[in-house]
Order: C-alpha cells, then structure tokens, then sequence
C-alpha cells in the first residue's frame, strides 16, 4: 500500500465516522435552518402592503404606489370598513387617513408629495448589513475551524491514549495517518460551508433579495477557497498540538496559540471592519484572510488582483504550517510518556512507515 492509497483509507474511515456521528449531523442541520431562516423569515415576516379603503377619486395614486385598493362609494363607507377590520385604512375627504390605532405610513407615503432624491453614495451598503455581513462571515469560519480542528486534535489524542496508533502507524505511513486525517477534516468542513452557502442563496433569491444577492454571490465565491485554505492552516495546527499530549485533558495547555490564532482574527474583523486601512492589512496576513478579503471583495474595496495575491499568501503559509505541523505530528506521535514539547518532537521526528 502507497502512501496516497493509506491517505485515501484514513480519509474516508474518518468520513464514515464522522457521518454516523449524531453531533456533526445535528450541527450541520443547525447551520443551514439558521442560514435559512436568516434569508427567508425577514421577507416573510415584514407583511405586504396596506390594504386600503377608499372612493375611485383618491384611488390612483394609492394604486399606482403599490397598495391594494378597495374602492367604496363614498367616505362612511370607507370609514367603517375600517373599523370593521375589512381594510388597514382609508382614504377620506381632505384627504384625511383613517386607522384604528396605528398610522400607516405607506398610505401617508403615497399621498404625500416627496421632494426629489440625489444619492451621491448610490452603492453603498445598508448599515445593518455591513454589520451583519462580516459577522457572518467571520462567524462561520470561526465556529468551523474550531470544531473540527478540536476534533482532529481529539481524534489523534483518542488513539494515543488507548494506544491504538501504534498498530495504525505499523499499517501505513506517519504521513499518511495525519494526511488522511486533515484531508476527511477538510472535506467535512469545506462540504458544511457549501450546504451553508446554497442554502444562503437560494433563501435570498426565494426573499426576493436580489440587490443584496448580487453584491453577497462574488463574496461568497470566493470565500469558499479562503476558507479551504485557512482551515487546512488551522487543521495543520491542531493536529500539531493533539499530537504533543496523551490525554484530552491536556489539550488545553497546547492548543492556546491555536486559540489564539483563529479567536484574535475573528473579533479584530468584526470590531474594525470599517476601517479600511486595517481592513486592508488584514486581508493580506494568512490567518485573518479567509474572512477579511471577502468581506472587502463584498462593499468594493478590493482590487481585482487583491484576491489573487492574498490567496497565493495563504497558500504559501498553510503549505508551510501543514509541513512544520507534520514534523511536530511525527516526532511526537509515539511519544505516550507524557506531554510533548514543540522542541523535542521537532528534533526527534522519526520516519517511521
């Protein structure tokens, strides 16, 4: 058995697990409803336009702003469909707009005369999306890299606890164990994310969210390789620190750069994304990347090239993590006396398989 033939056995033995794990597929389903309701409850819960009474001589503009108009022969007519709770409101002599206990501000809207409009920051986004937009995308990378990264470390810390690596690593390649492992990880979170994103989009397009879909689909395109690679960064560290302990109650002591290194990113993005030289700083730095470049890709302060170069950046980093964790993950592999030091395990890796 090669090496890429053991990295594809670990591989799809960790997605079968993983798969018939009740917990991944409870989150999994939490995701999307979350996604889903995010995208459809707005539209659906914001009510259509006002139901209007009124006679066929204040009825045209009331139609012609959208509104549904009843028409009724004169004004006590219309008053008392009102109160009859037949219409929201009505129209009267004056004009005058009747309601029971609240002012319909769409009808007052239709009969109202408005002074002309000139944006001059026409793309600009909605403040509460600009919030909600890089909370989201760094939420979601945050969450998923956590879980799966603490379960690939728990996975490794599992068999060396029961002492079960050692008759893996007598079957295939050191390598191919942690590859195979980082590959199932990957594969699990990256195939999340993309239920998660379908799930988005077709909610926006179901909302009738078309403006804002247009401007989120490119963000979220290239996300998804963002996140490929930031995860297998991450992955690639946690795997490194599972394999420095025996027990899973020491995790704790090895994973705090871990932490570190996804939580610093996560709340930097959400407090300073308006500030566009930050912003910009962190689109280029590996570990806040993955959410920090999509997130200018989406209100358009990023250049076409800008992607391109910070996704060459990470890729350059998560190969050289993935390389330096596999050094720590086989020098420390075997090692069941206790906890690891980053040292030790890189100066004594053995090449085993």
């Amino acid at each position: 058995m090669n090496t890429l033939q053991a990295t594809r056995l670990v591989a799809v033995r960790e997605v079968r697990v993983k798969l018939r794990d009740r917990t991944f597929l409870i989150s999994t389903l939490f995701f999307l409803l979350i996604a889903a309701a995010a995208t459809i409850l707005p539209p659906l819960l914001s009510g259509g336009p006002s139901t209007v009474a009124a006679t066929e001589a204040v009825a045209g503009p009331l139609r012609a702003a959208g509104l549904e108009v009843r028409t009724l022969p004169d004004d006590r007519a219309a008053e008392q469909a009102v109160r009859d709770g037949d219409v929201d409101a009505a129209v009267v002599s004056g004009p005058t707009v009747l309601a029971m206990d609240e002012a319909p501000d769409d009808v007052v809207t239709a009969l109202s005369t408005q002074p002309p409009v000139r944006l001059l920051n026409p793309d600009a986004v909605d403040p509460a999306v600009a919030f909600l937009v890089p909370f989201a995308f760094a939420f979601v990378f945050f969450v998923t890299s956590q879980t799966f990264g603490v379960q690939i470390a728990q996975s490794i810390i599992e068999e060396k606890q029961t002492r079960i690596v050692e008759i893996l690593v007598a079957a295939v390649p050191v390598r191919a164990l942690l590859a195979g492992k980082l590959v199932a990880g990957t594969l699990l979170a990256l195939g999340q994310i993309a239920l998660v994103a379908l799930v988005t989009v077709a909610g926006m397009t179901f909302g009738d969210s078309g403006g804002l879909l247009s401007l989120l689909a490119p963000a979220i395109g290239w996300f998804l390789p963002f996140f490929l690679l930031g995860f297998v960064l991450i992955a690639a560290m946690w795997a490194a620190a599972g394999a420095l302990v025996n027990r899973l109650e020491d995790i704790g002591g090895v994973s705090t750069p871990v932490q570190l290194a996804v939580m610093l990113p996560f709340f930097a993005v959400i407090f300073l994304n308006d500030n566009a030289t930050a912003m910009r700083v962190m689109s280029y730095l590996p570990f806040s990347a993955p959410t920090a470049m999509p997130l200018r890709l989406f209100t358009g302060d990023a250049a076409g090239w800008e992607p391109l170069v910070s996704l060459a950046l990470l890729l350059v980093t998560a190969g050289a993590f993935l390389a330096a964790g596999a050094r720590v993950y086989e020098g420390s592999l075997l090692r069941t006396n206790g906890r690891t030091s980053i040292g030790t395990a890189w100066r004594s890796r053995e090449t085993l398989g």
